[in-house]
């Protein structure tokens, strides 16, 4: 709790509510277009998956090209959640974020255990192939909504909850590349044969890394689903992993 209280982290969630605060009076001020105020949300979606993403390929060195797949296993699981439940929309829509962020973390232990024992491109070749393989299955559903894609999701996806949610995303994932368990991440990036010497389980916190950054992008697709109202299947294409690589 100290580390996450220390003076850094209280000056950056300082520093994210000005930035909040300015942007929220432009918007009732009406100083933004509608154009630009509907870029808000998506903005806020990319933050989270970029920095979910990094701590895969950047803290722990691995490319990985399937995060749309976990993105898209997200945004299915907690849209049906939200769309089957008859919770007010206050409970079930944080629920279905929850949800399907559990969802895709579950999906990351299963692709990552086989996945994470492979290296470089072997791994990039095998995680985007997951993420086709992904496309392809919810594409042949009739529960997703099959190629037509998933109808009828509620617009929910505000500029606030997009804002919170990557602030949490961006402070937990600070903080745990700061810990001990970060630095155990990073030291397998710098010399894998070196940590394993040191006693680091180096299956374990590639695993860990995988899950906690598939878990972000289920959540960034729940929201994704809630901004747009539907989910096509071509949306979550080996481009889309691309593009939030870039």
């Amino acid at each position: 709790m100290k580390k996450m209280l220390n003076k850094k982290n209280i000056l950056t969630v300082l520093l994210a509510l000005a930035a909040y605060g300015v942007i929220f009076a432009l918007v009732q001020a009406g100083a933004l277009s509608r154009h630009f105020q509907s870029l808000l949300v998506p903005v806020g979606v990319n933050i989270i998956l970029a920095v979910s993403l990094n701590l895969t390929v950047g803290f722990l060195g691995e490319l990985t090209l399937g995060h749309a797949g976990f993105m898209s296993v997200g945004a299915y699981a907690g849209c049906l959640f939200t769309l089957n439940s008859t919770l007010p929309m206050a409970i079930k829509f944080p629920l279905g974020m929850l949800v399907g962020g559990l969802v895709a973390a579950l999906f990351g232990i299963i692709i990552g255990i086989p996945a994470l024992r492979l290296k470089g491109d072997y791994l990039a070749i095998v995680t985007l192939a997951f993420g086709e393989i992904i496309r392809s299955v919810v594409t042949n559903l009739t529960i997703t909504g099959g190629a037509g894609g998933l109808k009828k999701i509620e617009k929910a996806s505000t500029f606030t909850i997009v804002f919170i949610v990557a602030a949490i995303t961006s402070i937990i994932i600070s903080n745990l590349v700061k810990s001990r368990h970060g630095r155990a991440i990073c030291a397998i990036r710098d010399n894998v044969i070196a940590a394993e010497s040191a006693g680091i389980n180096v299956v374990y916190y590639k695993l860990l890394a995988f899950t906690v950054a598939a878990f972000f992008a289920g959540v960034a697709g729940v929201l994704y689903g809630h901004n747009l109202g539907i989910l096509k299947p071509d949306t979550f294409d080996f481009n889309k992993s691309i593009e939030i690589l870039v």
